[in-house]
């Protein structure tokens, strides 16, 4: 990695208390950034996330808020740019994931999924682009997951959720360019606390079936993230990177 590639900015990463979100705050703020940690509920992994970023040597926040929520979003932007300075680099990493079989999918699984993972990322998108734009700089990396891009039957609803913020980051691209980028990454299996809805045979099984033969780490899915939010990847925007071990692969 290049050394402080992140120096001198701040970072919002929604989610940031746990699994994947924990792991790009503490990958952003070993480049020198500066990161404001999102969380809902969890305020104890935050602070734990916290230490992790503070351990760089850099500055830190927890900032709480729902993703869902308009005006919980436009503080949380507020109270970063306040303490931390103008958002430089926005990673949407805030979702949730309830799998139904196909004859029991109810409004109610719907709409707490759409809420969080579609209007969760979209929310922030629009709190901080307006500033990145007029700024003339903005680096963004959406969470998505490869229910998005493949069918699975107990992943309808969840699939069109992941589906639609890769859809959000291919069509704003360009209109944000050429200041600022946006790319989406859509992780396979990951081991987070998200998987503990599947049992440890179902997780052996999608191992089993991954080219790579094993689940991917947080800590993977960070690196991908600070590739693209990083000027190393300085040609690239409104892409979708997938990694997943080899389980789905693009044409």
């Amino acid at each position: 990695m290049a050394e402080k590639e992140f120096e001198g900015r701040t970072a919002l990463v929604t989610g940031g208390s746990r699994g994947i979100g924990s792991a790009v705050c503490e990958r952003l703020a070993k480049g020198g950034a500066n990161v404001a940690i999102n969380y809902q509920k969890n305020e104890e992994a935050a602070r734990e996330t916290l230490e992790g970023v503070q351990s760089s040597g850099v500055a830190g926040i927890i900032v709480q808020g729902n993703v869902a929520q308009s005006l919980d979003v436009t503080s949380m932007v507020e109270e970063t740019e306040g303490k931390l300075g103008p958002i430089d680099l926005l990673v949407t990493s805030a979702g949730i994931a309830k799998p139904e079989a196909p004859d029991q999918l109810d409004y109610d699984t719907y709409k707490s999924m759409m809420s969080v993972n579609v209007d969760g990322t979209y929310l922030p998108l629009v709190a901080v682009t307006k500033g990145m734009r007029a700024r003339g700089f903005g680096r963004i990396v959406c969470i998505a997951s490869i229910a998005g891009l493949r069918p699975r039957p107990t992943q309808a609803v969840y699939g069109a959720s992941k589906a639609a913020v890769i859809a959000l980051a291919r069509n704003l691209s360009e209109d944000l360019g050429p200041d600022v980028r946006i790319n989406s990454v859509a992780p396979g299996l990951i081991e987070t606390d998200m998987i503990q809805v599947m049992t440890p045979e179902q997780q052996a099984a999608v191992a089993d079936a991954t080219p790579m033969k094993r689940l991917g780490r947080p800590e993977e899915i960070a690196e991908l993230a600070a590739f693209l939010l990083s000027e190393r990847s300085s040609f690239t925007t409104g892409q979708c990177y997938i990694a997943s071990g080899g389980r789905v692969t693009l044409p």
